[in-house]
């Protein structure tokens, strides 16, 4: 019979884990999921966890859901893959057919890839290449502070969680970051990315941001009015606008998309996680056709987008998407979640009360518990999250912030029982 134990000793015999020192596993067991039904993981010694951040924000619909399984199961009977260069397939058309009529106007091309940094990397790649064949060379990127975009080193260079970065400085491409409007005010973050402009003028490729929320840095939060007056600051200096919505797109912020709360179109958006419901690893740039022009030549020109991934446009995972993009047809998601943003606003409140916490923040689906008056050698975080799963709650604070970014279908019995928890867990370590 297969036991946690058993598990557990077969996985680190072999098994080099993301994110993790693994010495900590000598003193803080990790967990081996058997199944996953709905909201709820299954561990081999039965026991339940309420997934509160959807699996690293991937799963919109539940684990195992009805719908998805079974148009993979169908794709899965006619094509599983085909090389995506020279040859293409039904679900890929479809999604990408989808995808431009939900997304702003201008944005006419898909171009798919397999993972979130890869999708970043190509929006970079595209940028700068736009200029080179215009005959400009623009070596510098421009992006937020506290930012995280992924962990590829083009990702990398545009991210500012010097946790992930520090230690690749030498070798990073040119990127400068702006102060974040998450951090300070709108008006002083939107002079510090002019200032930028400037005195990198006719070096910048593109700008880069995490709209509305910046995940990975602590879950700051900025109000979409910045987004807007950046685009018309991008205009102005004639640089493109990347829009990194991997994290926050498809519902999170209680838009399909966060650019539409600003009601601007950036000139490349990036989505990943959540396209496939958290079932299979797909990403995608779209861009604008005038993008997509000053690539289009005969090949003798030079001037291709020579970027490949060997799953690109992978049929199963586009069947995924597609399934997914149905639940938000059918099932009028975005307007059922508002009732659930106010359930999880109200019963954030007490927090608010509590001596050891900072600040309550939320958009949308995202909600984040910031707390003070701890060491980071005391790994605070890492008490929440032992807390929580000892009572049936997966939890995974990025260090003093606990977050909720649970999956769509979670109940208000769920939401109390994933809060209340968290809330216990707190109050516990306040001092």
């Amino acid at each position: 019979m297969l036991t946690n134990k058993i598990m557990m000793e077969r996985d680190l015999a072999n098994i080099w884990h993301p994110c993790s020192q693994m010495k900590d596993y000598e003193t803080l067991p990790f967990i081996p999921i058997k199944s996953g039904k709905d909201a709820y993981l299954y561990d081999f010694d039965n026991n339940e966890y309420l997934d509160a951040i959807s699996s690293w924000w991937v799963n919109l619909f539940g684990h195992s859901n009805g719908y998805i399984n079974t148009k993979i199961k169908e794709q899965l009977e006619t094509l599983e893959h085909v090389i995506f260069a020279g040859f293409s397939h039904e679900s890929a058309i479809r999604l990408a057919e989808r995808l431009v009529s939900l997304t702003p106007q201008k944005l006419q091309k898909v171009f798919f890839a397999d993972n979130g940094s890869s999708a970043i990397e190509i929006a970079l790649k595209m940028s700068f290449q736009y200029y080179k064949n215009s005959g400009e060379v623009r070596d510098i990127f421009i992006s937020l502070e506290n930012s995280y975009h992924g962990e590829t080193m083009g990702a990398l260079a545009v991210g500012d969680v010097a946790l992930y970065k520090e230690i690749y400085n030498e070798i990073l491409i040119k990127t400068v970051q702006a102060k974040s409007p998450a951090l300070i005010s709108e008006e002083e973050a939107l002079l510090s990315m002019e200032a930028l402009l400037k005195s990198y003028d006719g070096r910048v490729s593109a700008v880069v941001i995490e709209p509305l929320v910046q995940c990975a840095g602590s879950m700051a939060m900025y109000d979409a009015t910045y987004i807007t007056k950046l685009r018309a600051l991008c205009d102005q200096y004639g640089v493109f606008l990347i829009a990194d919505e991997i994290a926050v797109g498809f519902g999170r912020t209680g838009t399909l998309f966060a650019c539409e709360q600003a009601e601007i179109t950036p000139d490349f958006l990036c989505l990943s996680k959540g396209i496939t419901g958290g079932y299979l690893p797909l990403s995608c740039v779209m861009t604008t056709d005038d993008i997509y022009q000053a690539f289009y030549c005969d090949y003798s020109e030079g001037k291709s987008f020579l970027d490949s991934h060997s799953y690109t446009g992978n049929a199963l995972a586009c069947a995924a998407a597609n399934a997914t993009l149905d639940i938000f047809e059918n099932d009028n998601v975005i307007e059922k979640n508002k009732a659930k943003i106010k359930k999880i606003a109200k019963m954030l409140e007490p927090f608010k009360q509590l001596p050891n916490v900072k600040e309550v923040r939320q958009r949308g689906m995202i909600a984040a518990i910031e707390l003070e008056g701890y060491q980071s050698e005391e790994r605070i975080g890492l008490q929440v999250y032992q807390y929580a799963l000892q009572n049936g709650v997966l939890l995974r604070p990025l260090g003093h912030v606990i977050y909720f970014m649970p999956p769509f279908i979670i109940n208000d019995i769920q939401i109390e029982k994933m809060i209340d928890i968290a809330y216990q867990a707190v109050k516990k370590i306040a001092r």
